[in-house]
């Protein structure tokens, strides 16, 4: 009996533990991250992984069912967008926060996300101790980005005398960024159709709005700015 009743008061005080729990949220469309980031998520005592979604449909029908302290969003999903599903998110959930966790380099990206909704940017490629920090420094209400993101938005704004201004390809939209960079390294309109799952009308559309925006006369200077542009930004 004795033995019975140490079982269940076990049992309860786990259950107690588990619900006190930071639950988060993780959408990415690779399977393999989102196992390797719930592993390390889970190894911390005060959080916990509620649920997982490849991508924005999945992610929106998630939040709902699990009602996440936190989501961790990637900027490269299927179909939409991260940056658009981040803005679904704040505009649904204003108060859910929102890190970003992204391959791509965070000078093209940081700034945009911050500006989507999101409370924190940082790449896969930083140490598992880093993300845990990072991703602790959201739930306490502090905005998450590297020293280098933050030296640059401070100098933009010093420099724009109050107002972050828009130049080049600072005007782009997310999506027009995205088919950009895809452009700069050298993939053709059908393959970038294939990879944002777009079609390859759509895909002209966008290339049509990047010239008119970035003052290029044809697909040969797009090709020609984009490449030198990309080459640039990973060169830095």
């Amino acid at each position: 009996m004795t033995q019975g009743k140490n079982e269940m008061t076990q049992k309860r005080n786990k259950n107690q533990t588990s619900q006190h729990k930071t639950r988060i949220l993780i959408v990415d469309d690779h399977p393999i991250v989102r196992e390797g980031l719930a592993k390390l998520i889970n190894q911390e005592i005060d959080m916990t992984v509620c649920g997982q979604a490849e991508d924005a449909h999945q992610a929106v029908k998630a939040m709902k069912e699990l009602n996440p302290d936190l989501v961790i969003v990637d900027i490269s999903l299927k179909e939409t967008s991260g940056m658009d599903l981040i803005k679904d998110i704040k505009a649904k959930h204003p108060r859910l926060p929102v890190l970003t966790l992204s391959m791509h380099d965070e000078s093209l990206y940081a700034e945009r996300a911050l500006r989507a909704g999101a409370q924190g940017y940082i790449m896969k490629q930083e140490a598992p101790e880093m993300i845990v920090a990072a991703i602790r420094a959201v739930l306490a209400g502090t905005v998450y980005i590297s020293d280098k993101v933050t030296s640059r938005m401070v100098h933009k704004l010093v420099g724009s005398k109050g107002e972050l201004s828009a130049t080049g390809v600072d005007t782009l939209s997310d999506r027009e960024l995205e088919v950009f960079l895809l452009i700069g390294r050298g993939y053709g309109t059908r393959q970038i159709a294939e990879k944002l799952f777009l079609s390859a009308k759509t895909i002209e559309t966008y290339r049509a709005h990047i010239k008119d925006k970035l003052g290029l006369a044809d697909a040969t200077e797009l090709l020609q700015y984009a490449i030198q542009w990309v080459s640039g930004q990973e060169n830095k």
